[in-house]
């Protein structure tokens, strides 16, 4: 290895990408190691570009893989790409309309040709972006959720489940996208508040002239009411329990019923239950045993038998209209109230999200849930920080069912097929589909398979072990099963975690990983969700390219205090990108001294009480990196980082070195400063690689063991005690000066009692 001068100014684009490329051969694991350590690698979109919130996830996880790495674990970090259903399927399906293909002339086969071939050529923007922050992640290990071994993992299960009673079909209430034709997950769904009007309809009472006046925001769906629901609890209306109202515009009698789910104080205290087009309304449907009647068809249009004929195929909003029109003519319009209200929209096509009555594939969520909660109570996996575990019983504890049948085709096809009479075959191979068809006297012919694909949660809720080879049994999966931690946000505890747990338990009957570590969101400087809207959304790309990687993973690492987001703004990377060039200044002092890159710390040299003091405080400062990282406090650890070389390092030892200059001090000073850099190295790894090279310290720190010689000299507590305080009143003298100079009453006195001290702290007192 050939040592370089340091270049004056600390530029991170001359070093960054050369430093990870001639590193990138020594993050493969080490499979001679005792020890294991792995991390499972959140999938990222095939579509994705990295955004904040990936950001602070793989800094977290990189800095836990290159601390274990250091001590010499076989330290795994298995990487993959998700296929990611509906959004690769509409960014192919823009990409096509651009180039002036109809896609709807497509077949399923030549789309899913067109996705693939968009998916080698385009490949993950996102994995260029992971290289660019510095993640020391093995890609030749890379799985993608299409892969074939993958696909073989992702039918076993189904079929699997299926026969095992805890996959149906059935017809539920689920998200659907008029727009995608197809139903969405609960992760799919943004809620925003938006102004809304809510009109107050009168119902007429059967067998009578009076009327109960109904609020809603669904006027339209009126042709699907089941019920009228009231409180219980209700004054004004415990007398109509049990009877009748006209649906208006209808001949069609409902029943008002009882129900404690009514908000007295919302509205008119009188709800319409619309089962079909509602998710409260379905669960009060099934209380109390109403009829689900759907009136809007999968493209937003009205649709159905109890629908009058002017309102036959027309849009929702047109439709919204036309009743509010008509209820007005007939004097059943009683006002109209302006509200703040909550409207679901899907975040990939930006429609609103309707609750659809529709067939789809379920999970019984429920019964996969049981040993799940277990492992979580009895200790197997905890949570950091603690407080998660709660959101995740709670979730866990009332889950419902989990459709996991998409309409869309880029995706694992469900292997369903199907006979002339609803016969329905689930297997693993269309061959053994049909010889089972066989045996109920259906032809190959005869059979159709379900066009649906599963939902792309389904596929990556067996990253865990599907990801090391299952359902093979791979020496990965022997060796690396289960996980050490998982690093993720606190939005995907429901969609993502939970869900590994539960498939994780039911087929390796293992936990998938020991520790989950949960952080929060990032946000801008001000505190607020990022947004494109709110134009305050801040691309790690520009600040990397602005600042350096290291200058952003350390601004991440300081600002992930558990429990609170994490505000992120510019100034904040540029401040410590600052703090980066006091690293790299030191590193330009010590290649003046000439001291011999592979030069040892005398015993001898522990005999000066600076020697000791900056030893000692390494010592502590190993230490508290030690405990913090192990703790997953980040944040401490970045500190340490910062506190150690600012206050111990570069504000006195090097101060001191300038003043005593000898060759003891000097084999100190280089030898703890090369330690330091192995330290920092998890957290700033570019930087500190480049400055390792330089100083011909070593190749890479990436395997960098920790000094075991420097830990175990004894320093004297006595002469740490009297360093710190011959410290301390340096800075006060420092300080005194800085502020008022030699006109401040205290500077001559503060001066004198530092000029006392004996020895080389007296040398020292040269400083001021």
């Amino acid at each position: 290895m050939t040592e370089a001068n340091l270049e004056k100014v600390c530029n991170p684009a001359e070093y960054e990408g050369r430093v990870y490329e001639s590193t990138q051969s020594r993050f493969q694991p080490d499979s001679t190691a005792n020890e294991m350590f792995s991390i499972l690698m959140p999938p990222p979109n095939v579509t994705g570009n990295l955004h904040v919130g990936h950001a602070l996830t793989y800094t977290i996880q990189d800095i836990l893989i290159r601390y274990h790495r250091q001590r010499g674990c076989n330290t795994l970090w298995q990487p993959g790409v998700d296929h990611a259903g509906i959004a690769t399927q509409l960014v192919v399906t823009k990409e096509l309309e651009s180039q002036g293909v109809d896609v709807q002339t497509l077949t399923r086969a030549e789309f899913i040709k067109k996705v693939w071939e968009w998916k080698n050529k385009s490949g993950s923007m996102i994995v260029e972006q992971l290289k660019e922050l510095g993640c020391s992640i093995p890609w030749e290990l890379s799985r993608f959720t299409m892969d074939n071994e993958f696909c073989k993992a992702v039918t076993k299960v189904f079929v699997a489940l299926y026969k095992e009673g805890l996959i149906f079909r059935d017809k539920r209430l689920v998200n659907w996208d008029t727009k995608l034709e197809t139903a969405v997950s609960d992760l799919e769904v943004q809620n925003r508040e938006e102004p809304g009007t809510l009109w107050h309809i009168r119902y007429k009472l059967v067998d009578s002239d009076e009327y109960i006046t109904v609020a809603t925001t669904r006027p339209e769906t009126i042709f699907g009411d089941s019920a009228i629901a009231v409180n219980p609890t209700d004054i004004r209306y415990k007398h109509l329990v049990g009877k009748s109202v006209i649906v208006p515009h209808t001949d069609r009698k409902i029943t008002i019923v009882a129900d404690e789910y009514v908000d007295i104080e919302k509205g008119t205290g009188c709800l319409k239950v619309t089962p079909a087009h509602d998710f409260n309304d379905f669960a009060i449907g099934k209380r109390h045993h109403l009829e689900c009647i759907s009136v809007i068809d999968k493209r937003g249009h009205m649709d159905g038998a109890c629908i009058p004929d002017y309102l036959q195929g027309v849009y929702l909003k047109k439709a919204r209209k036309l009743v509010l029109d008509k209820l007005k003519g007939d004097g059943l319009l009683v006002r109209e109230e302006q509200i703040v209200h909550t409207v679901p929209y899907c975040d990939r096509s930006g429609s609103v999200i309707e609750p659809l009555l529709t067939d789809q594939w379920f999970v019984d969520a429920k019964a996969l849930a049981v040993e799940a909660i277990k492992v979580v109570e009895n200790g197997e996996i905890k949570f950091y920080p603690s407080k998660w575990v709660n959101t995740y019983f709670e979730w866990m504890r009332n889950i419902e069912p989990w459709c996991i049948s998409r309409q869309i085709v880029w995706g694992h096809q469900i292997p369903a097929w199907y006979g002339p009479n609803g016969e329905v075959f689930v297997e693993e191979s269309e061959e053994t589909a049909i010889e089972q068809a066989a045996k109920c006297g259906i032809s190959k012919d005869q059979l159709t398979r379900d066009p649906d694909v599963l939902d792309t949660w389904f596929s990556s809720g067996l990253w865990p072990f599907a990801a090391l080879g299952w359902p093979d049994d791979t020496a990965f999966l022997k060796t690396y099963y289960p996980t050490t931690v998982l690093v993720t946000g606190f939005d995907i505890i429901f969609f993502w975690v939970a869900r590994m747990i539960m498939m994780s338990v039911h087929f390796m009957k293992r936990v998938p990983f020991k520790d989950v570590y949960v952080h929060a969101l990032v946000r801008d400087g001000a505190g607020q969700k990022m947004s494109k809207s709110k134009g305050n959304v801040i691309a790690p790309h520009d600040l990397m390219e602005e600042f350096g990687a290291d200058a952003l993973r350390l601004t991440l690492a300081l600002l992930s205090v558990p429990g609170r987001d994490v505000k992120l703004s510019r100034d904040n990377v540029k401040i410590n990108r600052n703090f980066l060039t006091k690293v790299w200044n030191a590193a330009r002092f010590l290649q003046t001294k000439n001291i011999p890159a592979k030069c040892e710390i005398p015993d001898a040299a522990t005999k000066g009480k600076v020697n000791n003091w900056i030893i000692a405080k390494f010592q502590k400062f190993q230490g508290e990196i030690d405990q913090n990282i192990q703790e997953y406090r980040f944040d401490y650890a970045a500190r340490n980082i910062q506190s150690f070389l600012r206050n111990a390092y570069c504000d006195f030892f090097i101060e001191a070195v300038k003043l005593l200059d000898d060759d003891w001090t000097k084999a100190v000073a280089l030898r703890v400063y090369a330690e330091y850099l192995r330290v920092a190295h998890p957290i700033i790894p570019l930087v500190t690689d480049h400055i390792a090279q330089s100083l011909g310290i070593c190749d890479s720190l990436i395997l960098g063991r920790p000094n075991e010689a420097i830990m175990k000299i004894t320093t004297s507590d006595d002469d740490e005690a009297e360093v710190d305080e011959f410290v301390e009143l340096l800075h006060r003298v420092r300080s005194a000066k800085q502020t008022d100079g030699a006109e401040c009453s205290e500077y001559p006195e503060l001066r004198k009692q530092l000029q006392s001290w004996q020895g080389e702290l007296h040398q020292i007192a040269g400083i001021v």
